[in-house]
């Protein structure tokens, strides 16, 4: 066995194991998770992502373990910065649909999975348009540099509303639902139908969230990793990120309002690698740059937040 199959399989079988300890903490029946467990539970996935990281650095796979290593970390962070992001998002929909408590986790675990699985499908996508196509990655950077300056200057009144969101619309459409009580049940039959609960819709609007979300995270990591043989180096920087977002959401929830700024933060970054990969044949931008930057302009965001409240932006949300 060669040593990328075999990074492969140790991906693999540390995703595997990672999901059924996952499974034992957070995804019991009608358990509500603790702020302490959550905490234990972000650091588990963070040491994890950092330890395969570290892996990658040892099999020093055609002698550049350490710029993969260093390429996937970047990767990494980005994802992972973006993630923080979405959660507010992901509370939003929750406070909507009132979901409770004791059926968060399980919610968030099957919606997620979905989320993995349209990663997997848009980076395959990704990576043979960029193999197929070279100025892709110019197309990539120009929307990046779009979006970048667009979430830059988003207003209050453009924040994420769950009743005229393209994917509620989509499911009232093509989903024989219900507003009852679930009562943590996925799906109720009556009057000999099925109908799909709020948990359900929950599920189902994350994943297709996740979709838009994609659409920025995906060229964002190809902006760090731009040879689309490195497929690996995404998927796992990708998959690493999502599988914490469920731990992260239960850490986070109640501080929703306490990074007004980190979006501008992301901006920043947006706009950065879509300008890198705009001058790309021109100028090289080296990976430790943009791990620099990464990581800098996301910590001054949340360092900024922190003494600093925007006018006019409501309490935490209520779950």
């Amino acid at each position: 066995m060669d040593t990328t199959k075999l990074i492969y399989l140790v991906f693999s079988s540390v995703i595997v194991l990672a999901l059924v300890f996952d499974l034992g903490l957070l995804s019991k029946k009608n358990a509500v998770v603790s702020l302490k467990t959550a905490m234990i539970q972000t650091l588990f996935w963070v040491l994890l992502s950092f330890a395969f990281c570290g892996y990658l650095l040892y099999e020093n796979v055609d002698g550049k373990g350490k710029q993969d290593a260093l390429s996937y970390l970047s990767a990494y962070l980005l994802e992972w910065s973006l993630s923080i992001d979405n959660i507010f998002v992901f509370i939003i929909i929750f406070a909507f649909f009132k979901i409770k408590e004791n059926n968060y986790g399980r919610v968030l675990l099957l919606g997620i999975l979905m989320a993995i699985v349209f990663r997997i499908i848009f980076i395959a996508l990704g990576s043979e348009l960029v193999a197929r196509f070279d100025w892709i990655m110019y197309l990539f950077g120009a929307f990046l540099v779009y979006t970048g300056i667009k979430l830059f200057i988003q207003g209050e009144e453009e924040e994420f509303n769950p009743a005229d969101n393209w994917a509620m619309k989509f499911m009232r459409k093509f989903m024989r639902t219900t507003d009852e009580e679930p009562h943590g049940k996925f799906i109720i039959y009556k009057y000999r139908k099925a109908y799909f609960t709020k948990l359900s819709m929950v599920v189902v609007m994350l994943g297709l969230i996740d979709i838009v979300f994609a659409l920025d995270s995906i060229p964002a990591v190809f902006s760090i990793i731009p040879d689309p043989s490195k497929k690996l180096l995404i998927y796992s920087s990708n998959i690493f990120a999502v599988l914490g977002l469920r731990s992260l959401f239960f850490l986070l929830r109640g501080a929703a309002s306490k990074f007004d700024f980190l979006q501008q933060g992301i901006a920043v970054v947006l706009v950065f690698i879509g300008i890198k990969m705009l001058v790309a044949y021109w100028i090289h931008v080296p990976v430790w740059i943009s791990l620099l930057v990464i990581i800098f302009c996301i910590s001054a965001s949340i360092v900024y937040s922190i003494y600093h409240k925007r006018k006019g932006v409501p309490k935490d949300i209520p779950l």
